[in-house]
């Protein structure tokens, strides 16, 4: 039996910002949302914390002042604790490190013109959690982060479960750590039901029972949002009505938990000062070779969704790149970062409004023009007419294959199937390709019998057949001094695919370009630049990949002894299940020995990364994928993403 009362906390998350409620709705949210959230925590002296990006601070007072000084005085006396999240929710791994510091530092100027406070803890946006991150939330001044311990367990099976009722400790970048106090998302589901009346107060209370123990605990009792609680927000068409007073239902809960001995309750705070207790304070690596980026909740949820979904993931994206290029070379007004911050916010990359979205749309076409960067034009690739004669020196046609041989690297391109790279290899790291095909039958494993291209593009439908670039072309060679460049275009049933690759006479790169001019573009998974490792050219026990994830330094990842499919479907409504931000526009996979970068133009297109790798029958299958666009249930059919022209990478020695 419990000696111990189970401590309980819980962080409530306001967001003014959400992506389906329109701006008309807000002050109603503060009435029916915020409000008995305040008056729960004053009448019953409860330690709530409360998380809430500045901008939504500032949209709540907008909407009645009374409530952010209510807000303002029950933090002063020590009833309720703010939590942080910088200024805006924006999704840390998919930006670059100098927005992740702008956000931090602009938002916790906010809180204390606001409320007074900077918060000691912080929230990490979605849940979305890289080790880059670690460096950022200590610089600027934040004790402990709160985040989900679900899904980094689901892959880390030697972590003890009794951990997640104690903080315990984050290993960043070189290093560097940083408190941790969990949430727990079954946990916050169960609350969820609980107020809407799928589960009956006792039956929730034997659940929290369920969790005390004989030692000394701290439970996440809650740690969502508060804007689905006697108000519906209209993400979803099968949202359940309000039956009853949802704040009603949970203001019995806490007074029954108030009279009940076996449980207590705590700041968020006040879960660090357990850090002694048996078992607390393990330093944990919450990323994964399989999930370098934990995100809240269920697969749906994962890096992709913000990333290259929505209404016009890429599109919004790419521009946001753009802007923070202008940014970090000769831009140093920070109302111009806080912009920045605000454009790059997560609820407009989901449910947003038609509404919402088309003030978006015009808010970032003004913060261009005032950065004196203009709307980005859709200017493709324009292939020359087939210059005739003989093939430029270095190269050679022999039936299907084109060889290429410069000073610096060796190419082979199949012309069968649309230029795809057939083989690849550099001077420095000897004749042996690093890259390639792996043909039909290299495995020998029925489950690996495809062939695996290099250079490709790739899109898939539910229920369709694919859609990809590997038909029969007619390359143009053309001889550039520094570079032989050959192009095609190959057409698809959608349009055309043009298609660039560039090989240097003086350094070690292929640059490859993608123009993909269609129309009419379908709900799909769309995936190009497929980079397919040869496995006789690496060293299978020391084979890694490597990237950054919005931090300043690359994170590592060891491939040896992991499954990992990163660009597997979570199911028919949801095309991939994690991904890597590429925020420093470098993906390495190498091995002790020697390793290929593979660089991303985000300014060409916001691309993120999906790493592959298995061990198959003495060998290991080991490739990259750069996705476009993904499928989950915020593409909408009414919304066509506009792909940027053209799509641009490189591939050279590490």
């Amino acid at each position: 039996m419990p000696t111990q009362p189970l401590n309980l906390y819980a962080i409530f998350h306001l967001n003014l910002a959400y992506s389906s409620i329109e701006e008309e709705q807000r002050a109603t949210v503060v009435e029916r949302c915020y409000w008995p959230l305040l008056r729960l925590a004053e009448e019953h002296s409860l330690p709530f914390g409360i998380e809430a990006t500045a901008y939504t601070l500032e949209v709540a007072a907008e909407a009645d002042p009374s409530w952010l000084a209510k807000l303002r005085e029950l933090i002063a006396n020590g009833t309720c604790e703010l939590v942080g999240a910088g200024y805006s929710q924006l999704i840390g791994p998919l930006v670059p490190p100098e927005v992740n510091s702008a956000n931090l530092r602009i938002g916790n100027a906010e809180y204390e013109r606001l409320v007074g406070v900077k918060p000691r803890v912080a929230l990490a946006n979605e849940q979305a959690y890289s080790a880059g991150l670690v460096g950022h939330y200590l610089d600027a001044g934040h004790e402990a982060l709160f985040m989900e311990w679900d899904n980094p367990a689901l892959y880390h099976r030697e972590w003890d479960p009794q951990m997640r009722y104690l903080p315990q400790v984050a290993v960043g970048q070189q290093g560097r750590r940083i408190e941790l106090v969990w949430n727990l998302s079954t946990a916050f589901q169960k609350f969820q039901r609980y107020a809407h009346g799928d589960l009956e107060l006792d039956e929730y209370v034997d659940y929290l029972r369920s969790h005390a123990g004989e030692e000394r605990r701290a439970f996440s009792l809650y740690g969502n949002d508060i804007e689905i609680f006697d108000f519906r927000p209209g993400r979803f068409e099968a949202e359940p009505d309000i039956e009853h007073s949802e704040w009603e239902r949970i203001g019995e809960l806490f007074a029954a938990l108030a009279e009940d001995p076996a449980f207590a309750f705590i700041s968020p705070s006040a879960v660090l000062a357990m850090r002694d207790e048996p078992g607390a304070g393990t330093a944990l690596h919450l990323e994964s070779p399989e999930l370098p980026v934990p995100v809240k909740k269920q697969g749906k949820y994962n890096l992709t969704r913000w990333a290259v979904t929505g209404r016009d993931d890429i599109g919004i994206n790419t521009r946001c790149w753009r802007a923070y290029e202008v940014l970090r070379d000769r831009w140093a007004d920070d109302a111009a970062w806080r912009e920045l911050c605000y454009l790059w916010s997560s609820d407009f990359r989901t449910h947003i409004t038609v509404n919402r979205w088309e003030a978006y749309l015009e808010r970032l076409a003004a913060f261009e023009g005032r950065i004196g960067l203009g709307v980005p034009s859709s200017v493709g690739i324009e292939i020359a007419s087939d210059v005739g004669g003989a093939l430029p020196q270095g190269v050679t046609r022999e039936g299907r294959y084109l060889t290429i041989e410069t000073p610096k690297l060796n190419a082979r391109l199949n012309a069968r199937r649309g230029l795809a790279i057939d083989a690849l290899a550099f001077a420095s790291t000897g004749e042996k390709p690093l890259v390639g095909t792996l043909e039909h039958g290299y495995y020998d494993d029925i489950n690996m019998t495809a062939d695996y291209y290099t250079g490709h593009v790739v899109l898939e439908r539910v229920g369709q057949h694919k859609i990809a670039d590997l038909s029969q072309v007619e390359p143009v060679v053309r001889d550039e001094g520094d570079a032989i460049v050959v192009e095609a275009e190959v057409p698809t049933p959608l349009g055309p695919i043009r298609k660039r690759l560039s090989f240097s006479r003086g350094v070690e790169e292929v640059t490859l370009e993608y123009d993909i001019d269609w129309t009419n573009l379908p709900k799909g998974s769309l995936r190009l630049g497929h980079v397919t490792l040869m496995p006789d050219a690496f060293d299978p026990a020391t084979l890694y990949y490597a990237t950054h994830n919005g931090g300043a330094q690359l994170e590592r990842f060891p491939l040896a002894g992991h499954v990992v499919d990163q660009g597997a479907p979570v199911s028919l409504q949801v095309t991939a299940s994690t991904g890597i931000g590429v925020t420093g526009g470098v993906v390495e996979l190498g091995d002790a020995n020697h390793a290929l970068r593979i660089e991303v133009d985000k300014t060409a297109a916001a691309l993120v990364g999906l790493v592959a790798y298995r061990e198959v029958a003495g060998s290991f299958f080991c490739r990259l994928s750069l996705s476009v666009l993904e499928v989950d249930e915020t593409r909408r059919e009414d919304a066509v993403p506009m792909l940027p022209r053209p799509i641009r990478m490189r591939i050279c020695p590490a």
